[in-house]
């Protein structure tokens, strides 16, 4: 391996650690308690090495989004890969997206509701963006409807998650109902 490939890996290496003691140290505290400061104290490097990879807060959350998106993505056709039939497909997707919200909530928060400088919903979006998007779509656009654009009712079926997603998390809506929830959003939108 020469120097410049042996650079590069450290440089690849530094990167990953910096984003993963972001993303514990989010989901262990919260984002306010993400400080360069804090990061820098927590993977032993100094300030400006960390300066080197993100420009600050904001690219640092960017990179843990994209890495959320990625996982979710996977996590959504794991699930709908495994059932049988469009009606078990979307409700299995609407668990697991609403597991991962519950289970990844700075994650959700770095993707859905912090300003990561990622563009959404745009020709530069990135790649694990729209692969999560896609994620979504693949089950529901065959569950859209005569007439229902794919993409319009994937819309509107996550964004109806991800009300229920926030809603839960804030305490908003009462947990013994979170099944039927699922239930009734398969039922009234997919049309299975």
């Amino acid at each position: 391996m020469s120097v410049q490939e042996r650079k590069q890996r450290e440089r690849a290496e530094r990167e990953r650690l910096i984003v993963a003691t972001a993303r514990e140290l989010a989901e262990q505290q919260g984002w306010d308690a993400v400080t360069t400061r804090r990061l820098a104290e927590r993977i032993e490097y100094s300030q400006p090495v960390l300066y080197s990879h993100f420009s600050g807060k904001r690219e640092i959350i960017g990179a843990v989004a994209l890495e959320g998106a990625t996982e979710m993505a996977a996590a959504l056709r794991a699930a709908t890969s495994a059932a049988d039939g469009p009606r078990a497909r979307v409700t299995a997707l609407a668990r697991t997206y609403l597991d991962f919200a519950a289970r990844n909530p700075a994650v959700y928060d770095a993707l859905f509701q912090l300003d990561g400088g990622l563009a959404f919903a745009h020709e530069d979006t990135p790649e694990p963006l729209k692969d999560a998007f896609a994620a979504l779509m693949e089950s529901l656009g065959e569950v859209a409807g005569d007439g229902i654009h794919p993409g319009v009712f994937t819309e509107t079926f996550w964004a109806a998650l991800h009300g229920l997603a926030t809603l839960t998390r804030a305490g908003r809506l009462p947990s013994e109902y979170a099944e039927r929830r699922v239930e009734l959003l398969v039922d009234r939108l997919a049309v299975v």
